[in-house]
């Protein structure tokens, strides 16, 4: 059964979808079989694969208009589907407001693809509303992005209060799969000292990649395209290629290719 991660952190302009996107790909790269759902209304995750106006949307399945699988749409990477946002989703959370087991959306419209795929990420909105919490409701794990600035640690505490209570009354099983560090610049000592801080305070939760700022990085969402795509020889589509692979280890597995036994 696949897993699913939630990628979320209330706080924007942390890179967010960037991670969920590069992550996906990277994680694609590896011979694993990946579905990304764009579960934030602004569509970052949509339009850096250069899906901006979507025929069927993830709002269809989250309302039982139709089957997650009819809603997901091929890349360029063939491992990886892409479930995109659409201008719907933005009233979501308001119509969703009195649907019956509204957290519980997601995880039945995820219940019937669990089994053909090896990972599903999900990138969160920018809050903790309804549709976060749907995702943190179907999801196993959770990562968070965390910028390298002087509020990275900003809201994190409201975040895991959150998570705490998904845990308490719908999905006791969350785990956090770790930290990302995004955005950094070793050059900077202001950087470096939140990577110590972050590290100090969640230790073996961050990962030792780090994420730099990285112009080939910002640059391939207006092409369309991932970073690995892009530019595979640049310092940003090396790093989330180097973050899958650590990924992968964590959970006990390893690039396709590089297994033994």
């Amino acid at each position: 059964m696949g897993r699913v991660i939630a990628v979320v952190n209330q706080k924007g302009g942390v890179g967010k979808p960037t991670t969920a996107v590069n992550l996906a790909a990277s994680l694609a790269a590896s011979e694993r079989s990946v579905l990304l759902i764009d579960l934030d209304p602004q569509g970052n995750a949509s339009s850096a694969f250069g899906v901006l106006e979507p025929q069927s949307q993830i709002y269809d399945a989250l309302i039982g208009d139709e089957v997650l699988k009819d809603v997901a749409c091929p890349t360029e990477l063939p491992t990886l589907q892409l479930v995109p946002a659409g201008p719907d989703l933005v009233g979501a959370e308001i119509e969703l407001v009195n649907t019956p087991h509204r957290e519980h959306r997601l995880q039945r419209a995820l219940a019937e693809v669990r089994e053909s795929v090896d990972f599903v990420l999900v990138d969160c909105p920018p809050s903790l509303g309804l549709l976060t919490l749907n995702a943190l409701t179907a999801a196993d794990g959770f990562l968070i992005p965390l910028q390298c600035e002087y509020y990275a640690l900003e809201g994190l505490a409201r975040l895991l209060d959150t998570v705490e209570r998904v845990r308490a009354g719908l999905n006791p099983g969350l785990v956090l799969d770790g930290i990302v560090l995004t955005m950094v610049d070793t050059r900077n000592n202001l950087s470096r000292q939140v990577q110590a801080e972050v590290r100090r305070h969640f230790g073996a939760g961050v990962f030792d990649t780090l994420i730099p700022r990285n112009v080939r990085l910002s640059e391939a969402p207006s092409h369309g395209k991932p970073a690995l795509l892009y530019d595979v020889h640049s310092r940003g589509a090396v790093a989330y290629l180097n973050l899958a692979a650590e990924f992968l280890a964590r959970l006990g597995l390893h690039e396709r290719g590089k297994e033994t036994g």
